[in-house]
Protein backbone atom coordinates (compact mmCIF):
# COMPACT_ATOMS: atom_id res chain seq x y z
CA UNK A 1 0.00 0.00 0.00
CA UNK A 2 1.73 2.98 -1.05
CA UNK A 3 1.58 5.89 2.18
CA UNK A 4 0.74 9.63 1.31
CA UNK A 5 1.96 10.67 4.67
CA UNK A 6 4.60 13.13 5.28
CA UNK A 7 7.25 12.57 7.85
CA UNK A 8 7.89 15.65 9.74
CA UNK A 9 11.63 15.83 8.53
CA UNK A 10 9.68 15.95 4.96
CA UNK A 11 7.70 18.67 5.96
CA UNK A 12 10.43 20.53 7.19
CA UNK A 13 12.84 20.21 4.31
CA UNK A 14 9.65 21.12 2.42
CA UNK A 15 9.03 24.63 4.00
CA UNK A 16 12.71 25.59 4.34
CA UNK A 17 13.13 24.79 0.48
CA UNK A 18 9.67 26.81 -0.26
CA UNK A 19 10.99 29.78 1.64
CA UNK A 20 14.81 29.73 0.33
CA UNK A 21 13.63 29.60 -2.84
CA UNK A 22 10.84 32.40 -2.14
CA UNK A 23 13.24 34.96 -0.25
CA UNK A 24 16.71 34.09 -1.87
CA UNK A 25 16.83 32.21 -5.11
CA UNK A 26 13.56 33.80 -6.79
CA UNK A 27 15.33 37.48 -6.54
CA UNK A 28 18.68 36.28 -8.65
CA UNK A 29 15.88 35.12 -11.64
CA UNK A 30 17.30 38.30 -13.64
CA UNK A 31 20.68 38.35 -12.92
CA UNK A 32 22.74 39.41 -15.86
CA UNK A 33 25.13 36.80 -15.34
CA UNK A 34 22.08 33.70 -16.89
CA UNK A 35 23.37 33.81 -20.58
CA UNK A 36 21.86 31.87 -23.30
CA UNK A 37 22.88 28.31 -22.11
CA UNK A 38 22.30 29.01 -18.64
CA UNK A 39 23.13 30.35 -15.72
CA UNK A 40 27.45 31.18 -15.67
CA UNK A 41 29.66 29.24 -13.18
CA UNK A 42 29.94 32.16 -11.24
CA UNK A 43 26.35 32.75 -10.57
CA UNK A 44 25.94 29.05 -9.83
CA UNK A 45 28.86 29.43 -6.68
CA UNK A 46 27.35 32.39 -5.30
CA UNK A 47 23.80 30.57 -5.39
CA UNK A 48 25.39 27.21 -3.74
CA UNK A 49 26.95 28.96 -1.06
CA UNK A 50 23.56 30.62 -0.04
CA UNK A 51 22.04 27.04 0.01
CA UNK A 52 25.35 25.57 1.65
CA UNK A 53 24.42 28.13 4.15
CA UNK A 54 20.79 26.98 4.57
CA UNK A 55 21.84 23.49 5.27
CA UNK A 56 19.82 22.75 1.54
CA UNK A 57 22.95 21.93 -0.89
CA UNK A 58 22.93 18.43 -2.52
CA UNK A 59 20.00 17.30 0.17
CA UNK A 60 18.99 14.01 -1.57
CA UNK A 61 22.82 12.54 -1.35
CA UNK A 62 23.74 10.55 1.71
CA UNK A 63 24.57 12.25 5.28
CA UNK A 64 28.45 10.75 4.27
CA UNK A 65 28.63 13.31 1.12
CA UNK A 66 26.56 16.31 2.85
CA UNK A 67 23.06 15.54 1.88
CA UNK A 68 20.36 14.11 4.35
CA UNK A 69 19.81 10.56 2.34
CA UNK A 70 16.50 11.22 1.57
CA UNK A 71 14.31 8.58 0.33
CA UNK A 72 12.89 9.15 -3.37
CA UNK A 73 9.97 10.07 -1.92
CA UNK A 74 11.28 12.68 0.36
CA UNK A 75 13.29 14.10 -2.87
CA UNK A 76 10.02 14.03 -4.73
CA UNK A 77 8.46 16.82 -2.09
CA UNK A 78 11.76 18.69 -1.90
CA UNK A 79 13.08 18.87 -5.49
CA UNK A 80 9.03 19.61 -6.62
CA UNK A 81 9.36 22.90 -4.13
CA UNK A 82 12.81 23.78 -5.32
CA UNK A 83 12.05 23.37 -9.39
CA UNK A 84 9.43 26.63 -8.49
CA UNK A 85 12.19 28.94 -9.54
CA UNK A 86 14.62 27.59 -12.50
CA UNK A 87 17.44 28.13 -10.55
CA UNK A 88 16.36 26.63 -7.95
CA UNK A 89 17.69 23.19 -8.63
CA UNK A 90 20.91 24.94 -10.02
CA UNK A 91 21.27 26.63 -6.14
CA UNK A 92 20.35 23.45 -4.31
CA UNK A 93 23.20 21.39 -6.75
CA UNK A 94 20.59 19.19 -7.59
CA UNK A 95 19.96 19.79 -11.31
CA UNK A 96 20.80 16.98 -14.05
CA UNK A 97 23.42 16.09 -14.62
CA UNK A 98 24.80 16.39 -11.51
CA UNK A 99 21.89 14.92 -9.27
CA UNK A 100 21.45 12.05 -11.51
CA UNK A 101 25.55 11.30 -11.68
CA UNK A 102 25.45 11.83 -7.65
CA UNK A 103 22.72 9.01 -7.50
CA UNK A 104 25.11 6.50 -9.44
CA UNK A 105 28.23 7.70 -8.04
CA UNK A 106 26.62 6.55 -4.82
CA UNK A 107 25.58 2.91 -6.43
CA UNK A 108 28.68 2.15 -8.43
CA UNK A 109 32.19 3.81 -7.15
CA UNK A 110 34.69 2.69 -5.24
CA UNK A 111 35.83 4.12 -2.17
CA UNK A 112 38.80 6.06 -3.88
CA UNK A 113 36.97 7.51 -6.45
CA UNK A 114 33.95 8.68 -4.34
CA UNK A 115 36.72 10.99 -2.49
CA UNK A 116 38.30 12.15 -5.84
CA UNK A 117 34.82 12.79 -7.51
CA UNK A 118 31.91 12.58 -5.09
CA UNK A 119 32.70 14.59 -2.43
CA UNK A 120 33.21 17.56 -4.25
CA UNK A 121 30.50 17.41 -6.51
CA UNK A 122 28.31 17.13 -3.70
CA UNK A 123 29.83 19.69 -2.34
CA UNK A 124 29.31 21.78 -5.48
CA UNK A 125 33.39 22.56 -6.16
CA UNK A 126 33.02 20.85 -9.62
CA UNK A 127 30.13 19.87 -12.23
CA UNK A 128 29.88 16.63 -13.83
CA UNK A 129 28.88 15.65 -17.25
CA UNK A 130 27.16 12.53 -18.70
CA UNK A 131 28.83 11.39 -21.80
CA UNK A 132 26.29 8.72 -24.11
CA UNK A 133 24.49 10.69 -26.75
CA UNK A 134 26.23 10.63 -29.99
CA UNK A 135 24.98 12.86 -33.11
CA UNK A 136 24.70 10.94 -36.44
CA UNK A 137 23.79 7.53 -36.89
CA UNK A 138 25.15 7.10 -33.36
CA UNK A 139 23.51 6.10 -29.87
CA UNK A 140 20.03 8.45 -28.59
CA UNK A 141 17.18 6.90 -28.08
CA UNK A 142 18.94 3.39 -28.80
CA UNK A 143 21.68 3.12 -26.89
CA UNK A 144 22.88 -0.26 -28.88
CA UNK A 145 24.22 2.11 -31.93
CA UNK A 146 26.41 3.47 -29.70
CA UNK A 147 29.56 4.26 -31.82
CA UNK A 148 32.00 5.51 -29.26
CA UNK A 149 34.68 2.64 -28.56
CA UNK A 150 36.95 1.95 -25.97
CA UNK A 151 39.98 -0.28 -26.67
CA UNK A 152 42.56 -1.65 -24.00
CA UNK A 153 46.51 -0.23 -24.21
CA UNK A 154 48.11 -2.11 -21.64
CA UNK A 155 46.92 -0.97 -18.16
CA UNK A 156 45.07 2.37 -19.41
CA UNK A 157 42.09 2.21 -22.16
CA UNK A 158 42.04 4.74 -25.05
CA UNK A 159 38.45 6.03 -26.56
CA UNK A 160 37.93 7.50 -29.63
CA UNK A 161 34.22 8.87 -30.74
CA UNK A 162 32.08 11.84 -31.20
CA UNK A 163 29.20 12.84 -28.52
CA UNK A 164 26.38 15.38 -28.77
CA UNK A 165 23.74 17.41 -26.19
CA UNK A 166 26.30 17.02 -23.80
CA UNK A 167 24.80 19.12 -20.91
CA UNK A 168 27.13 20.49 -19.00
CA UNK A 169 30.12 19.38 -20.40
CA UNK A 170 31.29 23.46 -20.85
CA UNK A 171 32.94 23.78 -17.53
CA UNK A 172 32.38 20.43 -15.92
CA UNK A 173 35.02 18.91 -13.74
CA UNK A 174 34.74 15.37 -14.19
CA UNK A 175 32.72 13.27 -17.05
CA UNK A 176 31.29 9.59 -17.17
CA UNK A 177 31.81 8.41 -20.53
CA UNK A 178 30.15 5.45 -22.32
CA UNK A 179 31.90 3.47 -24.70
CA UNK A 180 31.52 -0.09 -25.98
CA UNK A 181 34.02 -2.45 -25.25
CA UNK A 182 34.42 -6.25 -26.17
CA UNK A 183 31.66 -7.46 -24.52
CA UNK A 184 29.16 -4.77 -24.65
CA UNK A 185 29.31 -1.13 -23.27
CA UNK A 186 31.79 0.64 -20.70
CA UNK A 187 31.50 3.40 -18.42
CA UNK A 188 35.04 5.36 -17.60
CA UNK A 189 35.81 8.66 -15.74
CA UNK A 190 37.56 11.16 -16.83
CA UNK A 191 38.77 14.50 -15.85
CA UNK A 192 37.38 16.98 -18.61
CA UNK A 193 40.95 18.07 -18.88
CA UNK A 194 42.14 15.07 -20.30
CA UNK A 195 43.85 15.43 -23.40
CA UNK A 196 41.83 14.55 -26.26
CA UNK A 197 39.12 15.52 -24.74
CA UNK A 198 37.45 18.64 -27.51
CA UNK A 199 34.62 20.71 -26.71
CA UNK A 200 33.51 21.57 -30.41
CA UNK A 201 31.27 24.02 -29.86
CA UNK A 202 27.98 24.49 -26.90
CA UNK A 203 24.54 24.01 -28.99
CA UNK A 204 21.99 26.47 -29.14
CA UNK A 205 19.01 24.95 -27.71
CA UNK A 206 15.35 26.52 -26.63
CA UNK A 207 16.06 25.60 -23.02
CA UNK A 208 18.74 27.46 -20.57
CA UNK A 209 18.53 26.40 -17.24
CA UNK A 210 21.75 24.30 -16.56
CA UNK A 211 24.50 25.60 -16.35
CA UNK A 212 26.89 25.12 -19.53
CA UNK A 213 24.53 24.26 -22.09
CA UNK A 214 24.57 21.01 -24.35
CA UNK A 215 28.11 20.46 -25.86
CA UNK A 216 29.48 18.50 -28.45
CA UNK A 217 32.44 16.94 -27.66
CA UNK A 218 35.16 15.05 -29.98
CA UNK A 219 36.90 12.16 -27.78
CA UNK A 220 40.60 11.78 -29.69
CA UNK A 221 42.57 8.83 -28.29
CA UNK A 222 41.45 9.98 -24.81
CA UNK A 223 43.80 7.61 -22.30
CA UNK A 224 41.99 6.59 -19.14
CA UNK A 225 43.83 4.49 -17.02
CA UNK A 226 42.02 1.13 -15.65
CA UNK A 227 41.12 2.00 -12.02
CA UNK A 228 38.76 5.16 -13.90
CA UNK A 229 36.38 2.21 -14.87
CA UNK A 230 33.32 3.07 -13.10
CA UNK A 231 32.28 0.15 -11.87
CA UNK A 232 33.02 -3.19 -14.05
CA UNK A 233 34.18 -3.44 -17.98
CA UNK A 234 31.23 -4.18 -20.39
CA UNK A 235 28.22 -3.78 -17.52
CA UNK A 236 27.68 0.18 -18.85
CA UNK A 237 23.92 -0.42 -20.35
CA UNK A 238 23.17 -2.36 -17.12
CA UNK A 239 24.34 0.79 -14.86
CA UNK A 240 23.11 3.26 -16.99
CA UNK A 241 19.35 1.70 -16.28
CA UNK A 242 20.37 2.89 -12.12
CA UNK A 243 20.92 5.70 -13.22
CA UNK A 244 18.29 6.48 -15.50
CA UNK A 245 15.03 5.29 -14.11
CA UNK A 246 15.32 7.71 -11.38
CA UNK A 247 16.84 10.27 -13.50
CA UNK A 248 13.66 10.48 -15.26
CA UNK A 249 11.77 10.82 -12.00
CA UNK A 250 13.73 13.95 -10.57
CA UNK A 251 13.10 15.28 -14.33
CA UNK A 252 9.57 15.42 -13.84
CA UNK A 253 9.62 16.33 -9.76
CA UNK A 254 11.79 19.83 -10.76
CA UNK A 255 9.98 20.74 -13.38
CA UNK A 256 6.05 19.80 -11.74
CA UNK A 257 7.62 23.17 -9.44
CA UNK A 258 8.26 25.29 -12.28
CA UNK A 259 4.65 23.96 -13.64
CA UNK A 260 2.84 25.00 -10.77
CA UNK A 261 4.96 28.40 -10.99
CA UNK A 262 3.30 29.42 -14.08
CA UNK A 263 -0.16 28.10 -12.46
CA UNK A 264 0.55 30.40 -9.72
CA UNK A 265 1.56 33.26 -12.17
CA UNK A 266 -1.61 32.50 -14.89
CA UNK A 267 -3.77 32.32 -11.95
CA UNK A 268 -3.12 36.03 -10.21
CA UNK A 269 -3.34 37.45 -13.76
CA UNK A 270 -6.48 35.99 -14.55
CA UNK A 271 -7.77 36.95 -10.91
CA UNK A 272 -6.70 40.33 -11.71
CA UNK A 273 -6.94 41.16 -15.22
CA UNK A 274 -10.49 42.08 -16.63
CA UNK A 275 -12.18 41.82 -20.20
CA UNK A 276 -15.22 42.37 -20.96
CA UNK A 277 -16.73 43.40 -17.64
CA UNK A 278 -15.18 40.88 -15.60
CA UNK A 279 -11.71 39.29 -14.54
CA UNK A 280 -10.81 36.73 -17.17
CA UNK A 281 -10.96 33.60 -14.50
CA UNK A 282 -14.97 34.62 -14.29
CA UNK A 283 -14.76 33.63 -18.57
CA UNK A 284 -15.10 29.76 -18.09
CA UNK A 285 -12.48 29.98 -21.77
CA UNK A 286 -9.70 30.73 -18.97
CA UNK A 287 -11.53 29.41 -15.81
CA UNK A 288 -11.56 26.02 -17.28
CA UNK A 289 -8.26 25.84 -18.51
CA UNK A 290 -7.02 26.96 -14.25
CA UNK A 291 -9.05 23.90 -13.37
CA UNK A 292 -7.35 22.09 -16.08
CA UNK A 293 -3.81 22.54 -14.83
CA UNK A 294 -4.91 21.94 -11.49
CA UNK A 295 -6.95 18.51 -12.36
CA UNK A 296 -3.06 17.93 -14.47
CA UNK A 297 -0.74 19.26 -11.46
CA UNK A 298 -2.21 16.93 -8.90
CA UNK A 299 -2.21 13.72 -10.95
CA UNK A 300 1.40 14.20 -12.06
CA UNK A 301 2.27 14.74 -8.55
CA UNK A 302 0.56 11.42 -7.61
CA UNK A 303 2.31 9.60 -10.55
CA UNK A 304 6.04 11.55 -9.31
CA UNK A 305 4.89 9.66 -5.64
CA UNK A 306 4.15 6.60 -6.87
CA UNK A 307 7.05 5.93 -8.80
CA UNK A 308 9.19 7.30 -6.10
CA UNK A 309 7.49 4.98 -3.90
CA UNK A 310 8.03 1.65 -6.18
CA UNK A 311 11.96 3.11 -6.06
CA UNK A 312 11.79 3.17 -2.47
CA UNK A 313 10.66 -0.90 -2.35
CA UNK A 314 14.08 -1.60 -3.96
CA UNK A 315 12.83 -2.29 -7.02
CA UNK A 316 14.75 -0.95 -11.12
CA UNK A 317 11.48 1.08 -12.03
CA UNK A 318 12.00 1.25 -15.44
CA UNK A 319 8.91 0.36 -16.70
CA UNK A 320 7.17 3.12 -13.62
CA UNK A 321 9.22 5.59 -14.83
CA UNK A 322 8.40 5.49 -18.44
CA UNK A 323 5.00 5.97 -17.66
CA UNK A 324 5.67 8.73 -15.51
CA UNK A 325 7.97 10.13 -18.08
CA UNK A 326 5.37 10.69 -20.33
CA UNK A 327 2.58 11.55 -18.35
CA UNK A 328 4.26 13.94 -16.55
CA UNK A 329 6.11 15.39 -19.25
CA UNK A 330 2.82 15.85 -21.36
CA UNK A 331 0.82 16.91 -18.70
CA UNK A 332 3.47 19.78 -17.11
CA UNK A 333 3.59 20.68 -21.05
CA UNK A 334 -0.34 21.20 -21.21
CA UNK A 335 -0.14 23.13 -18.04
CA UNK A 336 2.62 25.64 -19.27
CA UNK A 337 1.25 25.93 -22.84
CA UNK A 338 -2.27 26.48 -21.30
CA UNK A 339 -0.47 29.59 -18.65
CA UNK A 340 1.02 31.08 -22.31
CA UNK A 341 -2.44 31.38 -23.86
CA UNK A 342 -3.84 33.02 -20.65
CA UNK A 343 -1.26 35.25 -20.10
CA UNK A 344 -1.82 36.25 -23.67
CA UNK A 345 0.38 39.09 -25.00
CA UNK A 346 2.20 38.94 -21.87
CA UNK A 347 3.06 35.30 -22.05
CA UNK A 348 5.28 35.17 -24.83
CA UNK A 349 7.36 38.49 -23.34
CA UNK A 350 10.33 38.03 -20.36
CA UNK A 351 8.13 40.12 -18.45
CA UNK A 352 7.14 36.84 -16.56
CA UNK A 353 8.97 33.68 -16.45
CA UNK A 354 6.38 31.68 -17.82
CA UNK A 355 7.85 31.74 -21.79
CA UNK A 356 11.03 30.19 -20.54
CA UNK A 357 9.05 27.72 -18.52
CA UNK A 358 7.47 26.64 -21.69
CA UNK A 359 10.32 26.51 -23.82
CA UNK A 360 12.66 24.02 -21.08
CA UNK A 361 8.92 22.05 -20.46
CA UNK A 362 8.99 21.31 -24.44
CA UNK A 363 12.57 20.36 -24.26
CA UNK A 364 11.62 17.44 -21.47
CA UNK A 365 9.32 16.01 -23.50
CA UNK A 366 12.93 14.68 -25.53
CA UNK A 367 15.40 14.66 -22.69
CA UNK A 368 15.72 10.96 -20.77
CA UNK A 369 13.95 9.70 -23.96
CA UNK A 370 10.91 11.09 -26.07
CA UNK A 371 7.59 10.08 -25.17
CA UNK A 372 7.32 8.13 -28.33
CA UNK A 373 10.15 5.65 -27.40
CA UNK A 374 8.88 5.29 -23.94
CA UNK A 375 5.48 4.23 -25.53
CA UNK A 376 7.49 2.31 -27.46
CA UNK A 377 8.60 0.61 -24.56
CA UNK A 378 5.68 0.01 -22.44
CA UNK A 379 3.93 -2.10 -25.26
CA UNK A 380 7.00 -4.18 -25.61
CA UNK A 381 6.93 -5.34 -21.76
CA UNK A 382 3.03 -5.44 -22.24
CA UNK A 383 3.54 -7.49 -24.82
CA UNK A 384 5.81 -9.64 -23.40
CA UNK A 385 3.49 -10.22 -20.25
CA UNK A 386 0.94 -11.08 -22.22
CA UNK A 387 -0.71 -14.36 -22.17
CA UNK A 388 -4.18 -15.28 -24.02
CA UNK A 389 -7.13 -15.87 -22.05
CA UNK A 390 -8.10 -19.09 -20.47
CA UNK A 391 -11.63 -20.12 -22.18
Amino acid sequence: MIELNRGARERELEARTERFIREVVIPFERDPRIDHHGPTDELRRELQARAREAGLLAPQVDEAWGGYGLTHRETATVLRACGYSMLGPVAMNCMAPDEGNMHLFQKVMTPSQKTRWLRPLAAGEIRSAFMMTEPDDGAGSDPSMMTTTARRDGDAWVIRGRKWLITGADGAGVAIIMARTEGGATMFLADMDTPGIVIERTLGTIDRSMPGGHGVVRLDDVRVPADQVLGEVDQGFRYAQIRLAPARLTHCMRWWGAARRAHDIATDYACRRKAFGKALIDHEGVGFMLADNEIDLKQAQLTIDWCAWVLDQGEQGTHESSIAKVAVSEALYRIADRCVQILGGMGVTEDTPVQQIFRDIRAFRIYDGPSEVHRWSIAKRLKKAWQPPSR
